[in-house]
């Protein structure tokens, strides 16, 4: 029975009010709306309102996701940036090497002879780091908004902490180059040989092969190229799929997937491993050993989230390899036993 009162005591004439048990669902709730048109939802609108923010739900994924690519850094763009500085630094380069045959530097008359002399050789790397490098210091801070090493997640804290596991790596890649060697040597005269003519050109190499050499080419494949690879991967993976992108970690800096670290490792290792073929003669042996190699250096990098970590790898390992070259010929006073 209901509850409403049948008359009003106050106002005889007014029309009785309507009773509960005689309204429709559908009149109950124009009725509420009525009094109180925020209080409920309309359901026919809310479907309106959903279908037609649909497109605009759209739009504001894809806009995200670009948003965080363009902070997801070093990227493919960074790379062919770094690239054109690279070419910079060749040309400069070049240039440095024809002014010093010119002038008969360390007696070397032409193209020919350059490509054999140890100087000439590591001038012209180091020059070409050093162009690149500025280059990049100078450049890549205006685009990132941060230093170029806080870019690369250089973090050496991170490697610091793991010398120990660090040095490990290097000891599993020196066993890797001593197992390559006994089943897959490479040519008895490869060029890289040729530029140990000397003691001189050994201590040269020695130094050169555990400082310059690991810090620039791990800027170069761990610092940009290995990151820039990940980054593809799942932005391509996310655009396909309409996934929402990884956040950043703490520092800022991007995380990836598995599968795009294990994608970007690979396809690092082998422009890694191509780089070095011309000195060992394109011999198949040293170019697997070097993928090897490059792949423990990008799990060193990835692992720590630190760029310094792939360094001391690097470094340590050329270090072991040299040390056994140092102890073999006598403190490289014997240069016909390697």
């Amino acid at each position: 029975m209901s509850t409403f009162p049948e008359h009003d005591p106050l106002h005889p004439d007014a029309p009785a009010p309507i009773r509960e048990d005689e309204l429709t669902p559908e009149e109950v709730l124009k009725a509420v709306h009525s009094l109180f048109p925020y209080s409920v939802p309309d359901p026919v609108a809310q479907e309106e309102t959903s279908i037609q923010r649909r497109p605009r739900q759209m739009t504001a994924w894809a806009d995200a996701e670009d948003s965080a690519l363009s902070e997801r850094r070093p990227n493919v763009v960074d790379v062919l940036i770094l690239g054109l500085m690279a070419l910079l630094g060749l040309l400069g380069s070049s240039l440095v090497v024809r002014w010093a045959i010119h002038d008969r530097l360390f007696g070397v008359t032409s193209m020919q002879k350059a490509f054999s002399d140890v100087h000439y050789t590591i001038g012209s790397m180091a020059v070409l780091y050093v162009i690149t490098f500025g280059a990049a210091l100078i450049v890549f801070p205006l685009f990132w908004r941060q230093s170029l090493f806080a870019g690369m997640h250089w973090n050496a804290h991170a490697a610091m902490r793991r010398f120990k596991t660090l040095f490990g790596a290097a000891c599993i890649c020196f066993l890797l180059a001593m197992a390559d060697e006994a089943l897959l040597p490479g040519p008895a005269n490869a060029p890289i040989d040729k530029l140990f003519d000397n003691r001189a050109a050994a201590w040269l190499l020695f130094a050169f092969g555990i400082t310059v050499a690991p810090f620039f080419e791990e800027c170069i494949f761990r610092g940009f190229l290995l990151p820039a690879f990940c980054t593809a991967f799942d932005w391509s993976v996310e655009r396909a799929a309409k996934l929402t992108p990884m956040p950043m970690d703490p520092e800022g800096h991007p995380q990836w997937s598995l599968g795009a670290m294990v994608f970007a490792s690979i396809f690092t290792s082998i422009p890694f491993a191509w780089m070095h073929a011309e000195q060992t003669g394109y011999s198949l042996g040293p170019f697997v050993l070097l993928v090897a190699v490059s792949l423990v250096l990008s799990w060193a990098r990835l692992a720590t989230r630190s760029l310094a970590a792939s360094v001391v790898v690097h470094g340590l390992y050329n270090f072991l390899l040299f040390f056994l070259m140092l102890v073999g010929t006598g403190g490289f006073r014997h240069m016909e036993r390697m």
